[in-house]
């Protein structure tokens, strides 16, 4: 009997260094046993010390890429990333809707890990507005929490408060990571009714690059093959973690999380 085959897209901006975004996002697929596709929304020149250069691709261009691929191969769920700006945001909101597509991730990517801004001030509200309605989780780190709902601290309740502002606008249910934290590696899983906390031990290790990207389509990869919400959130917790403890050095920064850590022995 013939495998199912299962589909997700990513939506997002590529990494030269192959770390982040669009790179990770299908390593991360792959290692699920997924077929990714990808709408590629700008273009890096970076690597593990930091970007270089970035070039914004035409909306139009990332409506046709959307196109393309939904009418030829489909896909079961999509995830977010880079999105750039508000005109990018709102394209993609449309196509999701003119597609009928389902099992929406939102990564609201803002910030790269070096510093650099991936995503321009101006956006975020069409970020709020357009594309969060449509999510069934948002995967926010606490900076990018805050940015969201002007909610500052780390403090359990403020993140508590953050992710029901997150609910109010429209997403089904939001995940905020706790790597800003102090102590254990403690994100915050919330679906409109229930608190969850999610928690690992922190791994002391410079080979981060692409956690966010890389846990966001781990959940994606999950709802794709058909897991429950929670359970695709829990396992992409597990994956995660595991990817950053089997790390391992690429370049002179922070190298990215070992996406096929199941695989290399």
């Amino acid at each position: 009997m013939r495998k199912p085959i299962y589909k997700a897209l990513t939506i997002a901006g590529s990494d030269s260094g192959a770390g982040a975004g669009i790179q990770a996002d299908l390593k991360t697929f792959a290692a699920f046993g997924v077929y990714g596709t990808s709408v590629i929304t700008a273009i890096t020149a970076q690597n593990t010390v930091g970007v270089t250069k970035i070039l914004e691709l035409p909306a139009d261009l990332v409506a046709a890429q959307l196109d393309a691929v939904v009418e030829d191969i489909g896909a079961q769920a999509l995830k977010t990333g880079m999105l750039a700006n508000s005109a990018i945001i709102e394209i993609v909101a449309e196509k999701i809707r003119e597609h009928r597509l389902h099992n929406l991730v939102v990564d609201p990517v803002m910030v790269a890990k070096g510093g650099d801004l991936l995503l321009r001030p101006e956006a975020i509200e069409a970020l709020r507005s357009r594309l969060i309605p449509l999510a069934v989780i948002v995967t926010p780190n606490l900076p990018e929490a805050e940015q969201l709902t002007g909610i500052p601290g780390s403090r359990l309740q403020d993140i508590k408060e953050s992710a029901r502002r997150i609910i109010a606008m429209g997403a089904r249910s939001v995940v905020i990571k706790g790597g800003h934290r102090k102590g254990p590696a403690t994100d915050i899983f919330y679906d409109g009714k229930k608190f969850r906390e999610l928690s690992a031990p922190r791994v002391r290790t410079p080979n981060t690059h692409g956690t966010g990207c890389t846990f966001s389509a781990a959940i994606a990869a999950g709802l794709a093959k058909g897991e429950k919400l929670e359970n695709a959130v829990v396992q992409a917790k597990r994956y995660i973690t595991q990817a950053i403890r089997k790390g391992f050095p690429i370049g002179s920064g922070h190298s990215p999380v070992h996406h096929f850590y199941r695989f290399w022995k």
